[in-house]
């Protein structure tokens, strides 16, 4: 068997032995204990491989902007005034520059796979899209990358909005979403990222039920028309916070609907931990759904960054197992299983909600492999594990190197 590339002595999930996997063509040719090649090969001494991590939900235009409009001090509430002052200000260079040197921290943080959310409001109008396409293809190499399109600061009667996400659509956005609790008519708005994304075929992903209270929810609408459209398998909804306030029997029902219509949820730890609760002064909600529960009900569920270094979250790195580890911590989650559930949701599951089948370690698939220097996912998530490399379609993207103790003597 001619391969161009052999990993030898690796700890493959599910495996009782080190396995050899050969890679030619960009792809997983085989997997075994006695491997020949003549290519180059390379000895992972027992570490874990896994398939790349997969980003659902970032927003790679808004990120890196702190320098002109920090963060609201004494916790204040004004992140979405923040951020839209300063968007018309946005060009594409600019957008590229900065979504570029996060983008590479998601690479060298191991990830593949990205779903980028990016806001064409008139303020903005489709510079993000522009630059985020030119982005996507320079750096095929590395990462798959899809774009969601929606208006974050309102949608209903404003034909600017309307005409830039319809705009985008037609030149290749492959997602349309949208964010119904910045709307005056949050009805009109989901109805119409469903009118959308059956005239474009495209799948969904909307911002929704953000917030403390449980009485005024969107996903009842959400969950209404997927059903209604036969969307199910193709709609995400990211955030969520409204749900890590219901009582048990109720998010036990919630689940069961979610997961009846085939309704994923995104959960995104960082930023909601950072803008919940802040009509609080003390005992301040935590507000991040616990989607171990909703998974429970067979809800699929993922973790993702969101914003990195803005209003919204001015932490981030593009770690996803920071996120995962961050997430485990909140909704307190910690035996070996629950962590391997958490790492589950930044690889296997996360390539459900992007309907990727050509995925996974396995003969066939395209050799897109994170090499971790750990023994399992529960550990890769408990200790913040970063990758040592990783490589795309069997091209190595970047290394790492283990910290070195330079001890006395």
């Amino acid at each position: 068997m001619a391969l161009d590339l052999v990993l030898r002595n690796a700890r493959i999930l599910d495996a009782d032995v080190l396995l050899n996997i050969g890679i030619a063509d960009g792809r997983i040719q085989a997997i075994g204990a006695d491997l020949a090649g003549d290519g180059d090969a390379l000895d992972l001494d027992g570490c874990m491989v896994s398939p790349g991590l997969i980003e659902t939900h970032i927003h790679l235009d808004k990120s890196r902007i702190l320098e002109r409009c920090s963060a609201a001090p004494d916790r204040g509430t004004d992140h979405m005034a923040r951020v839209a002052a300063v968007k018309s200000g946005f060009t594409v260079e600019d957008i590229h520059s900065r979504a570029k040197a996060t983008l590479e921290g998601c690479i060298a943080h191991g990830t593949t796979h990205i779903r980028t959310h990016v806001e064409v409001d008139p303020n903005v109008g489709l510079r993000g899209f522009e630059a985020l396409q030119q982005l996507a293809d320079e750096y095929r190499w590395a990462v798959d990358m899809e774009i969601c399109v929606f208006a974050q600061e309102g949608w209903t009667g404003l034909p600017e909005a309307d005409a830039n996400v319809v705009e985008a659509l037609r030149r290749g956005a492959s997602v349309v979403g949208g964010a119904p609790g910045y709307d005056v008519d949050h009805a009109w708005q989901i109805n119409r990222i469903f009118e959308l994304a059956r005239e474009f075929d495209v799948d969904v992903d909307i911002h929704l039920d953000v917030g403390p209270t449980t009485g005024d929810m969107d996903i009842h609408l959400v969950c209404d028309l997927t059903q209604q459209y036969g969307w199910g398998g193709r709609v995400a909804v990211g955030h969520g916070t409204k749900y890590s306030c219901l009582p048990p029997d109720r998010l036990r029902d919630l689940g069961a609907r979610l997961s009846d219509v085939g309704v994923a949820v995104t959960v995104l730890p960082a930023t909601d931990l950072f803008i919940m609760g802040r009509h609080q002064d003390h005992s301040v909600m935590r507000g991040v759904a616990d989607a171990h529960a909703l998974m429970q009900c067979g809800v699929n569920c993922t973790l993702a960054s969101n914003n990195i270094l803005n209003p919204f979250t001015p932490f981030g790195d593009g770690s996803l197992t920071r996120m995962a580890n961050l997430y485990a911590n909140v909704v307190q989650r910690g035996t070996a299983a629950e962590l391997a559930e958490c790492f589950a949701m930044i690889t296997q599951r996360a390539a459900r909600l992007i309907r990727r089948d050509d995925y996974g370690i396995a003969v066939g698939k395209p050799a897109d492999i994170a090499v971790w220097d750990t023994r399992d996912p529960a550990e890769a998530v408990a200790t913040v594990a970063r990758p040592l490399f990783a490589f795309k379609a069997g091209r190595r993207t970047f290394t790492a190197t283990r910290p070195v103790l330079h001890k006395p003597g």
